[in-house]
């Protein structure tokens, strides 16, 4: 099973109306600092404040009637999550979420407000597709996976894909890396439009696992990774995303959790944007030179910017203390 630049348009005219067509923003003080042109797709001014929104809403779009009227299920730390929600939201059913117990408070109460119930677990000992799985078949539910499904990975193709129509032809495009499915819809959309592109993914050094996928051949494990960027803190690849990936990405660039912290507080200050660290890891990965040779115009997903204002504080400013 494989997903098409076909696929993909498809998905982008079940989303049209619906997803946000995020701008493409652009700084001379980036391009300097850079070295390349850069045009940066803003996913966090889609709904729900990330990307995620697209794959969950056209797979909740592509279920049979019947099946979604009985309700949905997801796992997510967060994103996913509060997608799945709203989509179920915007089709009249029902939605139940397995969410990490440390997932930040700000994300399970907005997963909450879009409608969804809320099942925890812990992550650093609980299999969250087992027990996915598991509520699933216990409730009869429509079990939407964050990026194992190639209706979700399609969707999120569409950012990409619109991107591309934005900017114009790029020569490499940086996109974050956690399960792949992210990635792999955006190259199956960029190799399938322009198929010289350079497709530059970009993991936290704690969360290598596609980086080591990639050079062992196969999928390969890390332990739960300790990270800020705790939408990338996937332990091993998908086994689609990595199918996809492993043919359609170029590289992978790593980025520490000081180089994330960074870019969040120049997309502050110069761009006027809030990203949650997830979101920042491909600026971060430009900014601190992690891209060689450098392209001559670069396209980079910004995912989501779903942090709450303390934690954000927290972050960019590690004096900061609340009270």
């Amino acid at each position: 099973m494989s997903v098409t630049l076909g696929d993909v348009r498809d998905a982008a005219a079940r989303l049209q109306g619906v997803a946000h067509r995020t701008p493409v923003l652009r700084s001379r003080t980036l391009d300097r600092l850079a070295g390349t042109e850069v045009h940066l797709k803003a996913e966090n001014f889609q709904r729900i404040g990330a990307f995620k929104f697209r794959g969950a809403y056209h797979a909740v779009s592509r279920l049979d009637p019947e099946q979604r009227a009985r309700g949905i299920t997801a796992y997510s730390s967060g994103n996913h999550a509060q997608a799945v929600a709203l989509a179920a939201r915007e089709f009249g059913t029902t939605a139940v979420i397995l969410m990490p117990a440390d997932t930040p408070a700000s994300k399970q109460e907005a997963t909450a407000g879009y409608g969804a119930e809320i099942v925890t677990y812990d992550r650093y000992t609980g299999d969250r597709v087992a027990l996915g799985a598991a509520l699933a078949a216990e409730r009869g539910l429509a079990l939407i996976p964050p990026y194992e499904h190639p209706h979700v990975i399609a969707g999120q193709g569409t950012a990409a894909l619109e991107l591309l129509d934005q900017a114009g032809e790029l020569d490499a495009l940086l996109t974050p890396v956690g399960g792949g499915g992210l990635m792999a819809g955006s190259a199956t959309a960029a190799k399938g439009l322009y198929p010289a592109i350079r497709t530059i993914g970009v993991e936290p050094e704690a969360g290598d696992d596609t980086r080591r996928s990639l050079a062992a051949g196969e999928r390969v494990a890390v332990p739960v990774p300790r990270t800020i960027a705790d939408g990338q803190a996937a332990d091993i690849p998908g086994e689609l995303t990595f199918s996809i990936n492993r043919r359609l990405l170029d590289e992978v660039v790593l980025v520490s959790d000081d180089e994330i912290r960074d870019a969040m507080r120049f997309a502050f200050e110069r761009l006027r944007i809030v990203l949650e660290p997830s979101g920042a890891t491909g600026l971060a990965a430009l900014l601190a030179g992690r891209v060689r040779p450098l392209p001559r115009r670069t396209g980079v997903i910004l995912s989501g910017g779903n942090v709450d204002a303390v934690r954000f504080a927290e972050l960019v400013n590690p004096a900061f203390t609340v009270g």
